[in-house]
C-alpha cells in the first residue's frame, strides 16, 4: 500500500521538477492585465477540473485580496448547475461553456480551461467562442495537450498520461498564481495587512 502513496508523490515532483514554468508566468501577467483594466476572467473545466475551476475563481475573487481592494472579475463557468443542465438538456453538453461564453464575454476578457486530455468538446467548443468573442484563451492541459493545444492563445502544458496528476497541477497552478497576485498587492499597499493571512 505505501508503495502506491510513494510512486505517486513520485510522479508528482517529477512534473513539478520538469515543468516549464514560463507560460505561468505569462498568464499570471495576462491575469495582472485584467485586474488592472477590470476586464472579467472565466474558467471552465469538466469533472474534477470543473471543481479546480470553482476553486481557482474562489482564490482570484478573494484570495488575491482579502481586504477586497483589488480582486479579480472572475467566475466559474460549471457554478451554476441550473444553467449547466439547461443548456445540456436543450441545446447539447458540448454547448454548455460557449454558449455562457456568447452571452456573457467581452472582447479582451481571458477564458482559462482546465482539461487533462485536451479533447473534451465541451472545452474546445468554449475555445472557439472565446475566440470570436475577441478573448484572450489560455489551456492548462495533461496528456499529449490533444486539439485544445494548437487551439488556444497561451498553453500550459503538463506532458503526464496521469488524470489525478493532471489535475493536482492545474490546482498548483491556480495556487501560484493566487500568491503572485497577492504579494503584487501587498507591494502596491504596504501599509495594509493583506494577503494570505498576514504579511
Amino acid at each position: 500500500m505505501t508503495t502506491t502513496f510513494v510512486d505517486y508523490a513520485n510522479k508528482l515532483q517529477d512534473q513539478l521538477a520538469q515543468a516549464d514554468w514560463g507560460p505561468v508566468a505569462q498568464l499570471a501577467d495576462e491575469l495582472e492585465l485584467c485586474l488592472k483594466e477590470g476586464r472579467n476572467v472565466y474558467l471552465c473545466g469538466n469533472g474534477g477540473s470543473a471543481a479546480n475551476a470553482q476553486h481557482i475563481a474562489n482564490d482570484l475573487l478573494y484570495g488575491v485580496s482579502p481586504a477586497g481592494d483589488a480582486s479579480i472579475r472572475v467566475e466559474a463557468l460549471s457554478s451554476n448547475t441550473s444553467v449547466i443542465t439547461c443548456l445540456a438538456n436543450d441545446i447539447g453538453y458540448d454547448q454548455i461553456f460557449a454558449r455562457q461564453i456568447k452571452v456573457k464575454a467581452r472582447a479582451g476578457d481571458l477564458l482559462i480551461v482546465l482539461s487533462g486530455s485536451g479533447n473534451s468538446p465541451n472545452i474546445l467548443k468554449a475555445l472557439e467562442a472565446g475566440r470570436d468573442a475577441g478573448m484572450t484563451t489560455c489551456a492548462i492541459l495533461g496528456y499529449s495537450g490533444g486539439k485544445a493545444k494548437s487551439m488556444a492563445d497561451l498553453v500550459l502544458h503538463f506532458d503526464v498520461n496521469d488524470m489525478q496528476i493532471a489535475e493536482d497541477l492545474q490546482l498548483t497552478v491556480g495556487h501560484m498564481l493566487m500568491r503572485y497576485l497577492c504579494q503584487l498587492n501587498w507591494q502596491a499597499m504596504p501599509k495594509k495587512k493583506i494577503g494570505l493571512v498576514s504579511v
